[in-house]
């Protein structure tokens, strides 16, 4: 059994989700850091070479060893500095590819920000190109710095929201498919693009439960950067404790009441069930909640009501988009049970409900 258990735990493990959410939370770091391979290591040795080189070109025409005119002592060094800068910038962007952007898990992930550090890499290389047409690099520099400002204050919605997508990418706060809660939009997130959020409400200003609601809600991925965002399926632990509370005498059996309830509710959740929660118990065991006691079985609990009566209350947990349904039927097997021992169950009647 404890075989097929380990077993079954490390199936979990291999899953992509699982594996970014066991990183994200490990007080332990990772054995494997990003290594650069051969062909990276010997084009950044190159860059270096380059820059090397440039870097004597440019000291040497300082010093008037060739009848060059002046002016073109000045456009050979301003070209100079170009190619520097463009082979600098080169070798930061191969750095950061395989250092930074190398680390994360998902390959989508990776490709996608790939394809926005070259966009970013393009606009910072034409900037450099377009500047050796300027008299010096401070003109150019205050040329640059005037228009990102102006674009930064007419663009600032977009640009956080864009932002706040990369952070998605990177933290995965959540994904599509989860179930979340974001401010006042609940729901589960059927996409994410470059701007904004899109969710499938579930609840809402017309429901009682957690249905859905056939409304669509739409949210910048700028939200993502100030407010709390609570994910009811995370990987390593995708459920969600649940509970019926029942009013009962203090004359009742609660030893019969604990007993039903806890058998029915084992009925319902099932076998599989709890299975799945003890191969996921194993997982939060790798996590800094590993003290947290997650029972894998109902538990049947009494608190005293304000009403003179007891509250039976009967906890399980239950995958977040099932908790409806399941909390449906067990009401009604409850019942059902309960009211065939009517003189050992004394639920309120009449004035007294």
């Amino acid at each position: 059994m404890a075989n097929e258990l380990r077993t079954e735990v490390e199936q979990v493990k291999q899953q992509e989700d699982v594996k970014r959410a066991l990183k994200q939370t490990s007080t332990v770091k990772p054995d494997q850091q990003p290594k650069a391979e051969t062909k990276d290591k010997l084009l950044l040795g190159t860059h270096v070479i380059i820059l090397i080189a440039l870097a004597i070109l440019r000291y040497v025409l300082q010093f008037k060893f060739f009848g060059f005119a002046p002016r073109f002592i000045f456009q050979i060094q301003n070209i100079n500095l170009s190619v520097m800068a463009v082979v600098l910038l080169l070798a930061i962007a191969k750095v950061v590819d395989v250092y930074l952007i190398g680390r994360i898990d998902s390959p989508v992930s990776r490709y996608t920000l790939r394809r926005v550090a070259k966009l970013l890499l393009g606009l910072v290389l034409a900037f450099v190109v377009v500047s050796i047409f300027f008299q010096n690099w401070y003109t150019a520099a205050v040329t640059l710095g005037l228009a990102s400002l102006i674009l930064g204050f007419a663009l600032q919605t977009p640009i956080t929201s864009f932002i706040g997508w990369i952070y998605i990418l990177v933290r995965a706060p959540y994904r599509v498919g989860d179930r979340i809660k974001i401010g006042e939009a609940t729901g589960d997130v059927i996409d994410v693009s470059y701007l904004d959020t899109t969710l499938w409400e579930f609840g809402g200003d017309f429901l009682s439960t957690d249905h859905p609601s056939g409304r669509v809600i739409k949210f910048p991925n700028s939200k993502i950067l100030s407010s709390t965002v609570y994910n009811y399926t995370w990987p390593l632990f995708p459920y969600i404790w649940n509970e019926i509370k029942f009013n009962v005498g203090y004359e009742s059996d609660l030893e019969f009441v604990a007993q039903t309830m806890q058998r029915i509710a084992e009925d319902e959740v099932g076998d599989r069930m709890m299975k799945q929660v003890t191969v996921f118990r194993e997982l939060l065991a790798q996590t800094p909640v590993d003290e947290l006691q997650v029972r894998a079985h109902p538990a049947v609990l009494f608190r005293v009501n304000a009403n003179t009566w007891l509250d039976a209350i009967v906890r399980y947990l239950v995958h977040p988009k099932e908790a409806g349904r399941v909390k449906t039927r067990l009401i009604k097997k409850l019942l059902a049970e309960l009211n065939t021992a009517p003189d050992r169950v004394l639920f309120p009647k009449g004035s007294a409900r």
